[in-house]
């Protein structure tokens, strides 16, 4: 659409859900991005096949759009994802077209068979692969203390990728070595960390750091920064706040770098240091809190935990059992 045309009525009622969901919900701007993206494929989707208006849109466009998904070769989990979204913004539709009925029906997406879940978990590295991870990013030079920073307080303390790049600095506690973060749904938690992790930390604060937001690793005169606008504690090398994807593109180079033929991601240092607690007898209660979990479901999957260890611990701690 160029910029001069004006929205169509696919479109201004897609936007309007998406209002809807920044003031209504507490998402996060990370699936907000994710719901305006499969939207926008699903209204071009529709277009394509000439529908003036969503109230023209029924099982037989759904099912042909989940078809062309498949066919594009999409992971489940995103099709998953967009069967999500679908459903959300056709309930709204109905809700906003039908304000008397006290609950939306089915909508377009009623007619589809049941999603089939697939459920791929991440992997875990072994101990001495995170070893030579660690290792990988030695030397003095500014970058190298973030990336040894940055590795070292993501294996230590299995924060999400997007708590990594959002952390401030006050929120680092150095003193008795723990991270204060804000997961999903906003909720808050503290998570510790050990001696190695601040030690990186404490050396790349004090020596890295100030060098990379100010701009003094470069050679050539005059080439010092402004302040930063941000209290950021991982930075890129420009001194702006290190995003989600230049966070991926150092640890895929550090693990190229370090010789380790499985794919390694910043998922799989979450996954590791859960699976690694665990396995060394970390109670399952504990591990759900240092990751966030709202539920212990989760982080009994997340960590390959089987049904014949959850029937373990029942058996040894209730007391009817």
């Amino acid at each position: 659409m160029s910029a001069t045309a004006r929205p169509d009525a696919l479109t201004l009622e897609v936007e309007a859900f998406l209002d809807g969901l920044r003031t209504g919900r507490r998402l996060s701007p990370h699936t907000l991005d994710a719901y305006a993206r499969d939207l926008a494929d699903y209204a071009t989707f529709a277009r394509r096949h000439r529908l003036g208006a969503w109230d023209e849109a029924g099982p037989t466009l759904v099912d042909g759009y989940f078809a062309a998904l498949h066919k594009r070769g999409l992971a489940g989990a995103t099709i998953a994802r967009r069967r999500s979204a679908l459903r959300g913004f056709h309930r709204a539709l109905e809700r906003a077209h039908r304000p008397g009925e006290a609950r939306p029906g089915p909508g377009p997406l009623g007619a589809l068979p049941p999603a089939r879940r697939e459920r791929r978990l991440p992997h875990a590295l072994a101990v001495a692969d995170v070893e030579r991870l660690l290792a990988q990013p030695a030397g003095e030079e500014p970058l190298r203390l973030r990336d040894r920073a940055l590795l070292e307080l993501a294996y230590a303390s299995g924060l999400r990728a997007s708590e990594l790049c959002g952390l401030d600095r006050n929120r680092v506690h150095l003193s008795d070595r723990t991270v204060t973060v804000l997961g999903k749904r906003d909720r808050e938690r503290t998570v510790p960390f050990g001696r190695a992790a601040e030690r990186a930390l404490r050396e790349y604060l004090e020596r890295g750091r100030p060098l990379l937001v100010t701009g003094r690793t470069r050679r050539r005169a005059g080439a010092a920064r402004p302040a930063p606008r941000h209290d950021a504690v991982f930075v890129n090398a420009r001194g702006g706040r290190l995003g989600r994807m230049g966070y991926w593109k150092i640890l895929r180079g550090i693990a190229r770098a370090a010789g380790l033929a499985t794919r390694v991601h910043p998922h799989a240092l979450r996954h590791s240091f859960a699976t690694h607690l665990l396995e060394g007898g970390a109670d399952l209660r504990v591990v759900q809190e240092l990751l966030g979990h709202a539920s212990v479901t989760t982080t009994a999957i997340y960590t390959h935990l089987d049904r014949a260890y959850l029937r373990e611990i029942h058996r040894t701690f209730h007391p009817r059992a």
